[in-house]
């Protein structure tokens, strides 16, 4: 941008900010923009700073050369934000890079119209993909219900977290709780190791009833009883010692 383009930008300015341009201030803003043409864009952007209002309203804010320079930029950077590169079969680099710079050039200024479109990924999953899924035990392809309970049915963690505890009915993926509580924890605070009836589930144990649990509990007792009775005949009769005739 040389001192003439400066000044007619300086005048476009002048329009928003009623600033007064001078020969001082278009070569100034010349120094300051040698590298930014005075096109259609460098106008836009000045533009688009008085769109914006200010942080504070009473001020009065006057448009810079790097508004100028960073404003440009974002307009020309949103005509690219879908672009794609169209190769040409059997190019090399430099004809490449040659190509690649023109069509952005050409998009980024307006001369072509931006792609409207956002490209998508085409094609489906390869063969190979598809036969290491199956070969875990994937089913490529199956239907995935709607519902969370027939979703929590269908995936489970492994080990003890991936079953519901039948002690303390913590959820699945949820620690075993302590008995008791206290406000800030009213559930009980979680424990560092599952529940034993926790880790049973998850091995696929079955639960015994509450007959079952009675009837062990007294098995138990009874055995109990018997161990301490025969420790009882066991033990020998105390000798009394004379120790007058001791001694």
């Amino acid at each position: 941008m040389n001192p003439t383009e400066a000044a007619e930008l300086l005048g476009h300015a002048a329009a928003f900010d009623n600033r007064t341009p001078s020969a001082a201030a278009a070569v100034a803003w010349s120094a300051a923009l040698e590298d930014v043409p005075l096109d259609a864009d460098a106008k836009a952007a000045v533009a688009a700073y008085y769109r914006t209002p200010p942080q504070n309203p009473s001020e009065r804010l006057w448009i810079l050369p790097h508004h100028v320079r960073t404003l440009r930029s974002k307009i020309r950077s949103a005509r690219l934000e879908n672009f794609q590169y169209e190769p040409v079969a059997d190019e090399t680099p430099a004809e490449y890079l040659a190509r690649y710079r023109g069509q952005v050039q050409a998009i980024a200024s307006g001369r072509i119209a931006a792609p409207s479109g956002r490209p998508a990924l085409e094609g489906g999953l390869s063969r190979a993909f598809t036969a290491g899924l199956e070969a875990r035990g994937w089913q490529v392809g199956r239907d995935v219900p709607d519902d969370e309970e027939a979703l929590v049915e269908t995936v489970r963690r492994s080990g003890p977290l991936g079953v519901e505890c039948p002690a303390c009915q913590a959820a699945i993926g949820r620690p075993c709780k302590t008995p008791g509580g206290s406000e800030k924890q009213p559930l009980g605070k979680p424990r560092t190791k599952p529940h034993s009836a926790r880790l049973r589930a998850a091995d696929g144990q079955t639960e015994a009833s509450a007959a079952e649990r009675t009837e062990q509990e007294q098995r138990i007792r009874q055995m109990s009883a018997q161990h301490l009775a025969r420790e009882a005949e066991d033990i020998p009769d105390a000798v009394i010692v004379d120790e007058e005739a001791a001694s």
